[in-house]
């Protein structure tokens, strides 16, 4: 009987230690910051992911393209408009 206990103790701590670790994920996916829209000057739109970086010392934006997942970089004078997208 009282190894029944311990058993169903165990399984309960289990069961409430993966619902724990699974709400902890999803609640850090969802803080993710979301993806950008950055229009060009020459008419473009790249998705990014995650909010771009501005660097005011080189005014140039680094951004991590949601396409092709490489981090890439263009001189702010070559935007247009940079908008948050609903993900």
């Amino acid at each position: 009987m009282l190894k029944q206990l311990k058993s169903r103790e165990n399984t309960m701590q289990k069961r409430l230690m993966t619902a724990l670790f699974t709400a902890a994920t999803l609640f850090t996916v969802a803080g993710c910051s979301s993806n950008q829209a950055v229009e060009t000057t020459d008419g473009k739109t790249i998705v990014t992911d995650g909010k771009p970086e501005v660097d005011n010392d080189t005014d140039m934006v680094s951004y991590k393209n949601a396409a092709t997942g490489k981090t890439e970089q263009i001189n702010r004078d070559q935007l247009k408009n940079m908008s948050e997208l609903d993900n």
